[in-house]
Order: C-alpha cells, then structure tokens, then sequence
C-alpha cells in the first residue's frame, strides 16, 4: 500500500520544511512512500503529516478540520509540532487544545518530537494514552563546510519567525545589560500576524540602547551563511514546546547559549556537548563571553549531532512499519 507522506508546499514554515525533508530521505529507504500534498492523497491509502494549526488552517478549528478531512480518507499518522501550552493565553490555548485533541482522535498514531512535548500533550491538551505516544526527535545535519571559519557579524542572532515569547525580547535585555550592547538581529521574519509586535521591540530597542533589526524571510543557503557569521547565537525561548532553530544553529556547526528550561535540557543530553545552557540571570554575562571569545560558540569538526536524518528517517519507517 502507498506510504504519502504529505505536505504542505509551504516554503517558509520550519514545520513544512521538516516533513519535507523527513519525506525525501525516507522515499529513498522504501519504494512504498511517496511525497504528496493534502489533495494527492488517494482514498484508502496510508499517509503522514506533521501537524501544527498555524500551518493546517487559518484558524486552530479550520486546521482540525482539515485533518478530520484528510483521516476521514485515509489511514493517519500524526507527528505534533508547537503544542499548546499555557503561555498561549488562556482563551488561545483552550482552541489550540481542542483542535490538538481533535487531530489526536483522528490520528491512528501519534508522535512528538521529545518527552517534554509528550509531557505538554498529558498535562495541556489531556489526551488518554499520551503515555503511548511514539518519540522521534527532530533530525540534527551538519553542514558541510560548518566547521570552516568564516568573517563574523557583530551581533545577537535570536533564528526563527518572531512571535512574543521567542526570546528575541530576553536577548535585547540581554544585550542592554552589556558595557556596550549588541545589535540583536531576528533571523527570519515575523509570524503572521505579529508584524507590529516585531516593529515595537525594536522602538524599546532602540529606547534601551539596543539596535534591533529582522532579515526577513532567508532562502535556506542565505540562512545557514548568517547563522555561521553571527557573533553570538542564543536561544532564549520562554514559549517552547521543540525547537527547530536549536537544531538549526548545531547543524551549522554552533553553540548556541540556550536559556535552561526542561525542554532544552532534555536536547543538551541527547546531544551532549552541543549547547551552552545559563540560567536566566545568567545570559548577560554568556553573550559577554561569548563576544570575548567566539569560539566558544563554535562546534569542532568532531562533535556529534546525531540523532541525524538517516536515524529519524528510520525511525519513522519503523513507525509506520508497526502503525
């Protein structure tokens, strides 16, 4: 039976470019399985998605009824992105839950990407079964060229749509708190819908002493060329549920400074050696430091990121294997 693996045609979204990516490497693996958008997918056959409601529908509910649709025709399999969580808001986060709860129901197996995610989708979106969920980590490539040295910028890259919560307010606190502060520079463009929110940080930026400016949206060649030219990569995350922007900067051969939370936490233990965990308190003093000596920031040409792609490709062929 035909495997489609679905996405989105989204070349923007981190979450679409991972199915994406995970979809590739694991056609290559089983003839079975196929690349396909939502209305490729045959009746009666299997398929993918990854999930997150700001990518399936306008609207958490429209997003949910876009899965029911497709589970209605098709076996499904469900991985989780951006699970709701209580810095949401509480009206927000009851949607975001109910549209989760709804894709779980419909889904005939479930993943997340690590067990802080499955804790979000026992505690918030109190799912039965949450215990059984399957856990593929997001996939970690290196760069080829990631350990070359390259002409640093001098600033504060925070990677990633901006959206409150994404730490690119803690960086410029960060960097107000220097003898003499650093550009924090968002790299990537604003989330939908948070365009003002992204041009007020940087009115209070520049109030505080801090330049604070945004690429926009980075092909992904331009996206890995800035990530190994900035000075100070951090991840200071207080709305986290996974981060595709942690394995974004290791796979470009970084260390990035990632303010400790649990989740963060259980990537430095999968992936001993390629983060520089501080505590809140702490971040300051760390871009200090790092500014002093920036190859604090750098992997060496020996470091480990694995899991990698061909282990999280295998990973999913087991799983549908089994589903």
């Amino acid at each position: 039976m035909t495997l489609a693996l679905v996405h989105r045609g989204d070349a923007e979204h981190g979450v679409d470019r991972l199915a994406r990516t995970v979809a590739a490497s694991a056609a290559v693996r089983a003839s079975g399985a196929v690349l396909a958008l939502p209305h490729e997918v045959v009746d009666g056959a299997r398929a993918h998605v990854h999930f997150t409601d700001r990518l399936w529908g306008a609207s958490p509910e429209a997003s949910a009824d876009a899965i029911e649709a497709l589970a209605a025709r098709a076996t499904l399999t469900v991985t989780l992105h951006d699970l709701p969580q209580a810095s949401d808001g509480a009206r927000s986060m009851e949607r975001r839950a109910d549209a989760y709860r709804r894709v779980v129901r419909a889904a005939a197996a479930v993943v997340c990407t690590s067990d802080y995610e499955r804790g979000l989708l026992a505690r918030v979106v109190g799912v039965d079964g949450a215990a059984a969920c399957a856990i593929v980590p997001l996939p970690c490539e290196r760069a080829s060229d990631a350990a070359e040295p390259v002409p640093l910028r001098r600033e504060v890259g925070v990677l990633g749509f901006f959206y409150p919560g994404k730490g690119h307010a803690e960086a410029v606190a960060a960097s107000a708190a220097l003898p003499a502060p650093l550009p924090v520079v968002a790299i990537g463009r604003a989330a939908p819908g948070h365009e003002a929110e992204l041009a007020e940080l940087a009115t209070h930026a520049r109030d505080v002493g801090v330049e604070c400016t945004s690429t926009g949206f980075l092909d992904e060649e331009a996206l890995v060329a800035r990530m190994r030219s900035t000075l100070v990569p951090v991840v200071a995350h207080r709305h986290v549920s996974a981060s595709g922007s942690l394995a974004s900067w290791i796979g470009a051969g970084r260390r990035p400074i990632v303010v400790r939370n649990a989740y963060f936490e259980e990537m430095a233990a999968l992936r001993p050696g390629t983060t520089w965990l501080v505590d809140d308190d702490e971040l300051p003093h760390a871009i200090a430091i790092a500014a002093a000596d920036p190859a604090s920031t750098h992997l060496g040409a020996d470091a480990s990121v694995r899991p990698d792609l061909d282990d999280v490709a295998a990973a999913y062929l087991a799983l549908w294997g089994s589903a």
